[in-house]
């Protein structure tokens, strides 16, 4: 399989749903040295996950992004969009919960991009409170 690119469009996100999928799309990110994301069914609700471990040795993720990625999480939280079990960082997420695919897709793409330290796709698909 191919790289995922950065930031990766929601379409592209893999859902490592099924036996063996979800060992699969992590030693594929392991072994291209990239985050770690995909989504996973869970009878009616949808997990995101992701890992930033998986990624170049070289790759940070710094305290500003960990803090942001974190702050939206404690945000979908508070808005009952995941439960209140997630992790959430600084390079490891998960996230169960989700009412759809669509909706973790778009999680995880945004942050996904956070991890690479693009803030903008979170920002937009996890607003902060007005």
């Amino acid at each position: 399989m191919e790289p995922l690119p950065t930031p990766c469009p929601a379409r592209l996100v893999p859902d490592a749903t099924g036996a063996g999928r979800f060992d699969a799309a992590y030693r594929q990110a392991k072994s291209q040295q990239a985050v770690f994301i995909a989504i996973e069914s869970q009878g009616a609700w949808w997990t995101v996950k992701a890992d930033a471990l998986t990624a170049d040795p070289g790759h940070r993720v710094d305290d500003a992004v960990a803090g942001a990625a974190r702050d939206a999480v404690m945000r979908l939280v508070a808005a009952g969009e995941v439960r209140s079990d997630a992790y959430a960082g600084p390079v490891y997420y998960v996230l169960h919960g989700v009412e759809s695919e669509e909706r973790a897709r778009e999680i995880a793409a945004a942050l996904h991009a956070a991890l690479y330290g693009d803030l903008g796709p979170l920002t937009v698909a996890v607003p902060a409170a007005p």
